[in-house]
């Protein structure tokens, strides 16, 4: 288990507890953090689930696949430290993991 920052555009946190083996994506959508729409369901097949992982999280959280890459293509306002949520594991690594989340999910 590891407690999860998701902060939305305004400046709101949310810090949750998101089971080990969900993704990132699916701790927002199970504790109703607004901002995360996840229109494929986690399928990587969309870039609503886009987030700006915290700079000194970004060596923990994986690299991101072809796939993933080409998703953010279609994202708005992609950053380098950006990520698809639904690519994200979490594991006992991540406590404390903390994620921005863009102005709009189009």
């Amino acid at each position: 288990m590891a407690k999860i920052t998701y902060i939305e555009n305004d400046g709101t946190e949310h810090t949750v507890d998101v089971a080990n083996g969900l993704s990132v994506m699916e701790g927002a959508i199970k504790n109703s953090i607004p901002g995360i729409d996840a229109d494929c369901g986690g399928a990587c097949a969309c870039a609503t689930c886009h987030v700006y992982v915290d700079p000194e999280w970004v060596s923990k959280t994986g690299t991101k696949e072809d796939m993933e890459q080409t998703m953010l293509d279609f994202a708005v306002d992609v950053e380098e430290t950006s990520r698809l949520s639904c690519q994200i594991e979490v594991s006992d690594e991540l406590d404390g993991l903390i994620v921005r989340l863009p102005q709009s999910q189009h």
